[in-house]
């Protein structure tokens, strides 16, 4: 059972949108070996100087700066004067040893010199086009061209630390003004001791303000970025990372996101020794993501704040190329995750995000959103492993605070039957605090969790809330290896189907899946409850057509005993019993029909709780028809009967308690056991040639 359900998956799988498999796309890249270490803040004067020339406007920018920080920022503005740089990429260039310290005086930095267009050999260099639009250029290229994509290129550095000595980091300002991919790239920090970022400023890149790759050891301190196509923090390929105090707005994927990290803890448990990347005390709002993690392995996330997204934070296993999937070991914690109901779609629909970056309004408030996701949900999990969500507080999201759902592998790009099912495990959601704001103040989500219902070893804690499935695995306090009542490779259909059809966003295309209820389709309009109506009405005209035929029939027996009784009796006889089953299938049809605009109203609504009572109704037309038709029709009667089972135990798994160890949970057999039946009432009901329907009947009356 467990290998076809994979075969199936691998079957939806030809079906997935092509622009589901877009992402960042990045050179082949290596995992640092973990012997690097966090770097550490230096004191001290710096070794190179950076400011502008005009001393008015320097004056003017540091005239509110605490007494001796001005004075400070003077006595250097004065050395910078005969000994620094204008531009911090010249400041890079004259780095000729490790541990050394760039200071930015406040100022706005443009980085003219590195804005020109390439050209000669850097305008022709041999190199895959992304789907993006840009260059996927090796180190190399990035040596021999290192402004074809960077207004700053930090590259090869070792032991590097750039600080602005403002007050705060809109005192330096490092502005690609939608010029350049990156404003600062640091690429193979010689992959040991790093580089330390710390109290500026970056924006307006056409994809990353920060962007820190192949590199074991940096830290990214008290660091702003905004406004970004793409991404506020990008950090590849990493390791010993720390991201501390950093704010990120404005940017259309996620203000952070730690992509591909360390994958040390590969093949382990719960029990970890390290984690690859910390952030901490950081707040990232007004993006389309607040933190998004693909691959984003070994993380620890703490004490930061994500609002006002459109989610707050996600990580998942959805892009091929990136290393280290399936994700895994991400491990959030005393985190404030609220309000992020941003919807940014608007601006996709009426053409903003269709205008050069420099025009869409980034600085007014405008997102594009280049990913898509459900708006009003705090924390996704889109098919990662091991992850951890512990004491945060989650409030006021109108879909869900949790998500979680499996991601095939084949959409990473492998097919190997065997690892199709292996994301979406043994994810733990324990001590958080559901719809609550800090004051105490009620501040409900739609849904505490929405989960799709695939995967091994997941559980909640025991007051997680209003959810859909009702009923979700509890964790084992004293036992966390024992945690988790199912394991199921495939998601519940409906909800799957609802996935696929929400994977074919494409920003690039402007394209935005209709009757997927993340990008507005409401009520009748949403793809659930259009599967739940085009089912309601196949089973209503079948409920209906037996309801005709067993009324047919009794009427035909009550002529009959009108007539007379028979020599031996049995017209009258047989007449009873076919009355009393007349009765039986239209108490039953009744409710069927009942349960069947509720299903189609709990699928509008998103309640599971009316869907169980849908099922429950259901059931109890299947089984009262098939036990009126076993006596005539025992193979059919008995599988009707099956199937009110099969629709008792599919309510009593979404809302009681899952059913434990089977690979596909109640609605997929009840599903294509449904399917099967629709076959069969079609030949049990279709005329048969060579007699009327009274002949048919009267001749099954004599042979009972």
């Amino acid at each position: 059972m467990r290998r076809i359900a994979i075969l199936g998956v691998l079957t939806l799988g030809l079906l997935l949108p092509a622009g589901a498999a877009r992402a960042h796309e990045e050179r082949p890249v290596t995992l640092p070996d973990g012997t690097g270490s966090v770097p550490v803040l230096r004191a001290g004067e710096p070794d190179l100087l950076v400011c502008k020339t005009d001393k008015a406007d320097f004056e003017r920018r540091i005239a509110k700066f605490p007494a001796e920080l001005r004075q400070r920022n003077l006595d250097l503005f004065a050395k910078c004067q005969q000994q620094g740089v204008r531009n911090l990429q010249e400041a890079v260039d004259r780095v000729q040893r490790p541990g050394m310290t760039i200071a930015l005086l406040p100022g706005l930095y443009r980085e003219e010199p590195s804005q020109a267009a390439p050209t000669g050999a850097c305008a022709k260099l041999p190199a895959r086009w992304s789907t993006w639009g840009y260059q996927i250029l090796t180190f190399e290229q990035q040596q021999q061209c290192p402004h074809n994509q960077n207004l700053v290129a930090i590259l090869g550095k070792k032991d590097l630390q750039i600080e602005g000595t403002g007050a705060g980091p809109l005192d330096v300002v490092i502005d690609a003004e939608y010029r350049k991919l990156n404003a600062v790239r640091a690429d193979r920090t010689d992959r040991t001791d790093g580089v330390y970022f710390r109290n500026f400023t970056a924006q307006r890149t056409t994809f990353n303000s920060l962007y820190v790759l192949e590199t074991d050891g940096f830290v990214i301190d008290r660091v702003l970025t905004r406004w970004n196509d793409e991404y506020g923090f990008l950090t590849f390929a990493g390791d010993h990372g720390l991201y501390t105090d950093c704010e990120a707005y404005g940017n259309g994927d996620g203000g952070l996101y730690p992509g591909s990290a360390s994958n040390l803890n590969d093949g382990r448990g719960h029990d970890v020794p390290r984690y690859a990347i910390e952030i901490r005390r950081c707040r990232s709002h007004d993006n389309a993501l607040g933190y998004s993690g693909t691959a984003g392995d070994s993380m620890w996330v703490h004490d930061n704040e994500f609002y006002d997204n459109m989610v707050g934070a996600t990580m998942d296993s959805l892009w091929p190329g990136h290393p280290g999937l399936p994700q895994n070991h991400a491990r959030f914690e005393n985190n404030q995750i609220h309000d992020n109901n941003r919807d940014y779609y608007r601006y996709t629909r009426d053409g903003t995000c269709a205008r050069p970056p420099a025009e869409r309004g980034y600085e007014r408030g405008v997102v594009c959103s280049q990913v898509g996701v459900p708006p009003g949900t705090g924390v996704l999990v889109a098919g990662g492993n091991y992850n951890v969500f512990r004491n945060n507080r989650v409030w006021g999201h109108r879909r869900a605070a949790f998500q979680l759902f499996g991601v095939p592998a084949f959409i990473r790009g492998e097919n190997d039957l065997a690892k199709q099912a292996d994301t979406a495990n043994h994810n733990r959601y324990e001590g958080n605090v559901f719809g609550v704001g800090p004051a105490g103040e009620r501040r409900p989500n739609g849904l505490d969790v929405w989960w799709d219902g695939q995967g091994t070893g997941n559980c909640w804690q025991g007051d997680a809330g209003r959810s859909t499935p009702a009923a979700l695995p509890v964790c084992a306090a004293r036992a966390p290896e024992l945690s988790g009542g199912t394991s199921r490779v495939l998601a519940e259909p409906v909800k799957l189907a609802k996935l696929y059809l929400c994977a074919d966003f494409s920003a690039a295309q402007a394209r935005l899946p209709a009757g997927c209820d993340w990008f507005g389709a409401s009520g009748l309009g949403k793809v659930e409850a259009q599967l739940a109506l085009g089912g309601s009405v196949v089973l209503a005209l079948f409920a209906v057509l037996f309801w005709r035929r067993s009324g047919a029939g009794a009427r035909l027996h009550r002529g009959r005993r009108g007539a007379g009784p028979s020599a031996n009796g049995v017209a009258p006889a047989v007449a009873a019993i076919s009355t009393r089953r007349h009765a039986l299938i239209v108490a039953g049809t009744l409710g069927g029909l009942a349960g069947l605009t509720l299903d189609v109203v709990g699928a509008a609504v998103d309640s599971t709780l009316l869907a169980a009572v849908a099922l429950l109704l259901m059931a109890d037309w299947w089984l009262c028809l098939g036990v009126a038709l076993r006596p005539r029709r025992p193979a059919f009667g008995g599988l009707t009967i099956v199937l009110g089972v099969l629709a008792c135990v599919d309510a009593f798994d979404r809302v009681i308690h899952p059913v434990p160890f089977v690979p596909l949970g109640p609605g997929w057999v009840r599903g294509l056991l449904t399917g099967v039946w629709v076959l069969c009432a079609v030949v049990v009901l279709a005329p048969r040639r060579g007699r009327t329907e009274d002949r048919a009947v009267a001749g099954t009356e004599v042979r009972a």
